[in-house]
């Protein structure tokens, strides 16, 4: 009987993610769910990416947080949709929560809606949200063998954004051993080599961003 409940419970939740993506497809709305560890960068990145993109594409932000809302209010700045959801203690996002948090939210007056998920490599890539795309945000000083080490995520990625490459003089991170390893998983994903603290690589990171935009207003 509980394997049955279990599972009903996970069926729900597959529906639900479908429900919610196929109401932001008809919407012409991308969803992007940014899913790496502590420190990557993954509120760094979400403020140069604003400051790139508002001036072209209307943004939204789902903020996912165990506790507090300090990576929300790093986002007040950009005078856009925030929306916050305390996991309290929970080590991922779930497409109810998300659900909620777009039903606040106009739609119609929005093109990417950035989902910052909850700070872990595996949970948060285990469920589907009802993104378009989940993107994997590593960083220079957590080492090259991330992608081996939590496959899943690296595997089902639409994109990869190597964060803080100012750092490479300064540590052992290997590129050519986490090139080989991504490729393994997933080869022909791309890759965006960042600097937030300096803006490098983001223009190519913004440029794939309107381009999975166009496809989703496209479908």
């Amino acid at each position: 009987m509980e394997i049955k409940v279990i599972q009903h419970l996970l069926d729900a939740s597959e529906k639900r993610a479908a429900e919610i993506r196929s109401l932001l497809s008809e919407k012409g709305v991308l969803m992007v769910n940014l899913i790496g560890s502590p420190g990557c960068g993954k509120t760094s990145l979400l403020e140069k990416t604003l400051a790139a993109i508002r001036e072209r594409c209307r943004c939204a932000v789902i903020e996912g947080d165990v506790a507090t809302d300090r990576d929300a209010l790093r986002l007040q700045n950009y005078d856009i949709p925030i929306c916050l959801i305390n996991t309290e203690g929970a080590c991922h996002l779930e497409p109810m929560s998300i659900r909620k948090a777009i039903d606040e939210i106009d739609l119609a007056a929005i093109d990417i809606i950035f989902v910052e998920n909850v700070g872990n490599l595996v949970c948060p890539a285990e469920f589907d949200i009802g993104e378009h795309a989940k993107i994997a945000v590593a960083s220079v000083p957590e080492g090259h063998d991330k992608p081996e080490k939590y496959p899943l995520l690296f595997n089902e990625c639409e994109a990869v954004v190597l964060n803080k490459i100012d750092l490479l003089p300064f540590t052992d991170f290997d590129k050519a051993a986490f090139y080989a390893s991504l490729k393994k998983l997933n080869a022909k994903v791309p890759v965006f080599e960042t600097s937030c603290r300096k803006g490098e690589g983001l223009d190519a990171w913004v440029a794939w961003l309107e381009s999975a935009r166009s496809r989703v207003r496209g479908r």
